[in-house]
């Protein structure tokens, strides 16, 4: 593991940026990506063996309707995979997750026309990320469209509608009892995995 660990620790770490947020997904404080992201992890192992194969990605990207080529997610995990082991333990998918985040999003000191283009590809992914859950279409998240996601992720909120309607008061700024995007954005921009 010390072997495949080694290239992990050659990626650069993003320099803290001063002014104006960072326009990714990163979150200010590392305890809470850390946190989150472990929960990632625990929900894409699905055999809960303590390491995630591509397989296993691929199973909770279905999930979530967000389809990707095997071949193609195969090529990029690998690399993060030590020899000798069938998928990625925590730290590898950390690891693997900050370097996505990096070439998603861009290093956090970009220019202006790189951090505005990134801006773009933000509110994209987040716009694409909202329709994963306004299943039908009408520009709202209700909830009985996030309890069919989470139950589809099989998670144990998505058994309970009573703790569903819960999570949608909790970002509800108008109280009208559904997230539309606005809402979406402002929770995502709050709780979501890239660490830092």
């Amino acid at each position: 593991m010390e072997g495949g660990m080694a290239a992990h620790r050659q990626l650069p770490t993003p320099a803290p940026t001063l002014g104006r947020p960072s326009p990714s997904f990163r979150l200010r404080t590392e305890s809470l990506n850390t946190l989150r992201l472990r929960r990632v992890f625990d929900l894409f192992d699905d055999n809960a063996d303590g390491e995630i194969t591509v397989k296993e990605i691929a199973l909770a990207l279905d999930r979530l309707g967000l389809a990707a080529d095997p071949a193609e997610l195969s090529s990029t995990v690998a690399a993060y995979i030590p020899p000798g082991h069938a998928g990625l333990a925590f730290d590898d998918f950390e690891a693997l997750h900050r370097a996505l985040g990096d070439a998603l999003f861009g290093a956090p000191n970009a220019t202006g026309e790189e951090e505005e283009a990134a801006e773009e590809e933000v509110e994209e992914d987040m716009r694409e990320a909202f329709r994963v859950f306004d299943e039908d279409g009408d520009g709202f998240i209700s909830a009985a469209e996030l309890q069919a996601v989470l139950s589809k992720l099989g998670l144990p909120e998505g058994r309970s509608i009573a703790r569903v309607r819960e999570m949608i008061c909790s970002v509800d700024q108008n109280s009208d009892g559904q997230v539309d995007f606005g809402e979406f954005k402002h929770m995502m921009q709050g709780i979501t995995v890239w660490s830092a």
